[in-house]
């Protein structure tokens, strides 16, 4: 799926956790509705099918409980999407990326159930829809995620490019699938922040360490052969460039995804000009020049170019330029997952999982004990029917509402945005307080606690806009009856 996503390291977080964030966006011809599920170990396949390829798969036979995100509705399978499990290890996939011709020459994707006649035999392979199951419920920590994964793509394959983020309290590693079976990973340097929109991302890729203590890199055990066989080393120089030989440099990248890069990088690094929305050559990670808060997450996954002729809200901005790149905020947003691995804290409290449902530009995200038995059914009731019985579509209706008026219901939705977050800021540290004295509570209780604070201050949000949009309409007129 169209995705952006953000990766910190420890040493340049307020807090020094790690952090990993994603967009899930839906295509750009509908919406998809999602929940958050606690996944518990009896619930866990042993023997796994995938609903787009027919892929059949055995599992371990003794999986951890986790978190997950999947659709409400789920015709097209599970999509886990992105979770937390039981040994605090998180994974976030996937981000739809890009290849060239001649990766894809030389490994070609396999296909899904959709794409092969009647009479052919499928091909199988693991996708988006499948990778969350496969792997979290087994993994203790990043670097197994890497290596399981890894595993998976070369015994069965892909049928689409993807990026994938695995998160440990100390490390956070980044996996990119090269053709149907081919893969590198890198580890997010602990000073730097990773901004990763829909294309192939890693630049420097150092072989050597990749094929020795693998330090820093990972990759298929034969990449070397593969690289050479099919000429796809570009470099002049000797310094061998991933995004170079396995990513794409298309016009539609400079529309669609290098501006979401360079504009997350602008904000980060605002010193640094050197380089503009069409560059191809932003790099994958960058030392920023503040610490990294939850805030900032948040901003930088709901920009719609504030500040430059690119937004499309804006009233000033140049009518050539307006609204011509691929908002990171989109209205197609599916929902946005954070999460936070707090090294200063015990085991049992130690991950949070901020979470946002519908277009981030207005929705606001909610903090998660992920060590948690039970879900609030505010988050976790979605079905495909409209309602403002869930976060999901409560959220999804305050924007189609506010985006109609947006600077008449921008105040209120800031208002909200800044009064939930301090809120459950100081719910979560209320509550690491309580842990710390008493050396036990209910993680579960404290959810409930902080997601019906958060369904009032929602509710109270779809009123006032509502309000404002009705007293707006066409069909308005300024005389009174009384």
């Amino acid at each position: 799926m169209p995705c952006t996503t953000l990766l910190a390291g420890k040493n340049i977080t307020y807090d020094g956790s790690t952090m990993t964030a994603r967009n899930e966006d839906s295509g750009s011809t509908g919406f998809c509705a999602k929940k958050f599920r606690v996944v518990h170990p009896d619930e866990q396949p042993r023997l796994y099918t995938s609903v787009l390829s027919k892929q059949t798969i055995p599992l371990p036979q003794v999986p951890m409980r986790y978190t997950s995100m999947p659709n409400a509705v789920d015709d097209e399978g599970i999509w886990g999407a992105a979770g937390v499990n039981a040994c605090n290890v998180s994974m976030t996939a996937t981000e739809t990326i890009t290849s060239n011709d001649r990766v894809l020459s030389a490994d070609p994707l396999t296909k899904t159930v959709s794409q092969v006649k009647q009479t052919d035999e499928i091909p199988g392979g693991i996708g988006e829809e499948d990778m969350v199951t496969l792997v979290l419920p087994y993994i203790h920590s990043a670097r197994e995620g890497v290596q399981r994964l890894g595993s998976l793509l070369k015994e069965y394959g892909t049928y689409e490019m993807n990026g994938i983020a695995f998160q440990d309290v100390d490390e956070v590693w980044w996996l990119e699938t090269i053709g149907g079976h081919h893969w590198i990973a890198r580890r997010v340097p602990d000073d730097c922040y990773v901004a990763a929109p829909n294309s192939f991302g890693i630049d420097t890729f150092d072989l050597e360490d990749a094929f020795s203590v693998q330090k820093e890199h990972m990759c298929s055990e034969d990449l070397r052969e593969f690289i050479r066989d099919n000429c796809l080393d570009l470099s002049l120089d000797g310094v061998f460039n991933a995004r170079r030989a396995f990513g794409s440099h298309s016009d539609a990248d400079h529309v669609y995804n290098t501006p979401r890069a360079w504009f997350i990088q602008k904000y980060f690094n605002p010193s640094d000009n050197r380089y503009i929305p069409e560059s191809d050559d932003i790099p994958w990670c960058r030392r920023p020049e503040h610490k990294i808060t939850v805030e900032d997450v948040k901003y930088v996954l709901s920009s719609h170019y504030q500040g430059t002729d690119y937004d499309p809200y804006s009233r000033h901005a140049d009518p050539l330029l307006k609204g011509s790149c691929r908002p990171i905020g989109i209205n197609r947003n599916n929902f946005l997952s954070l999460v936070q691995i707090r090294p200063y804290l015990p085991e049992e409290i130690r991950t949070v999982e901020w979470v946002a449902f519908g277009s981030n530009v207005f929705n606001t995200l909610v903090p998660l004990y992920a060590q948690t038995s039970i879900s609030p059914a505010y988050i976790s009731n979605t079905t495909a029917q409209v309602t403002t019985e869930n976060f999901y579509w409560a959220n999804r209706i305050i924007a189609a509402l506010a985006d109609s008026q947006f600077g008449l219901c921008a105040n209120m939705i800031e208002r909200y945005q800044d009064r939930v977050l301090s809120e459950t800021h100081r719910m979560i540290k209320e509550a690491d307080r309580a842990f710390t004295d008493a050396g036990s509570f209910d993680a579960a209780a404290v959810n409930e606690k902080i997601i019906s604070f958060v369904r009032k201050e929602t509710d109270d949000l779809l009123d006032k806009v509502l309000l404002a949009v009705s007293l707006k309409m066409k069909n308005g007129f300024a005389r009174s009856d009384a």
